[in-house]
């Protein structure tokens, strides 16, 4: 969800529909061409080899076709892309038939020359983060060299490092009051990201009413 992108646990409550297709989708984490394990709840990542999508170009001329140049066409990216398992590309839809709701992030996390692109796949109803990848351009081609696709997950870019965040939902738990987060983050070295810190977090029963509303703090008399 797009919660996920700061930590924050106040996103809104989902359908049941939206919960239900969630379980349904029982994907595991992807590779991430590095030695790291990834969340806690999730195991140990599995490597997978690279794989290439072609730059999109840019039509036109002048500044125009210079800024054009600085963005892809993320959603072109997964269909193309044969590390993007075939669970994440059947729910990559657009929303009413308009937009995909896909996040794209540019900056510069593997150190390359040109921006690597971060793409996080989250769902129509609620923003819930399906999946999320990190493209890397080399000789006019993309590959894909981080993926992570059991949600909820959310991937940014901060100060240079790869930051994943993965929200965990036990029995009973109301959509957008997980019981725990995980912080992972990723630092590009020789060529593939190694985990370099992780953060793990209970949150309180204490501080929800269970469906999505705030309790009221106590009040004293003076």
């Amino acid at each position: 969800m797009r919660g996920l992108r700061t930590g924050s646990r106040n996103t809104a409550a989902a359908g049941t529909t939206a919960v239900a297709g969630l379980a349904a989708f029982g994907l595991l984490v992807a590779g991430c061409d590095s030695d790291g394990t990834g969340a806690r709840d999730a195991g140990a990542a599995r490597s997978t080899t690279e794989s290439r999508s072609p730059v999109p170009q840019a039509s036109g001329s002048g500044a125009a076709a210079k800024e054009a140049t600085r963005r892809v066409d993320a959603a072109a990216l997964l269909k193309e892309d044969p590390k993007v398992s075939s669970a994440v590309k059947r729910e990559l839809k657009t929303c009413g038939g308009r937009e995909y709701p896909i996040d794209v992030s540019y900056g510069k996390v593997t150190g390359n020359n040109t921006p690597d692109v971060v793409v996080n796949l989250m769902t129509c109803s609620d923003a819930m983060g399906i999946a999320t990848y990190v493209y890397r351009e080399d000789s006019g081609t993309y590959k894909n060299v981080f993926a992570a696709e059991e949600p909820p997950v959310y991937s940014e870019i901060d100060r240079g490092d790869l930051v994943v965040t993965k929200q965990q939902y036990t029995k009973g738990d109301a959509m957008g009051y997980a019981s725990s987060e995980d912080v992972i983050t990723y630092h590009w070295s020789g060529g593939k990201f190694a985990e370099t810190d992780s953060v793990h977090t209970d949150f309180s029963k204490a501080v929800s009413n269970g469906d999505g509303t705030a309790t009221s703090a106590p009040t004293t008399d003076n």
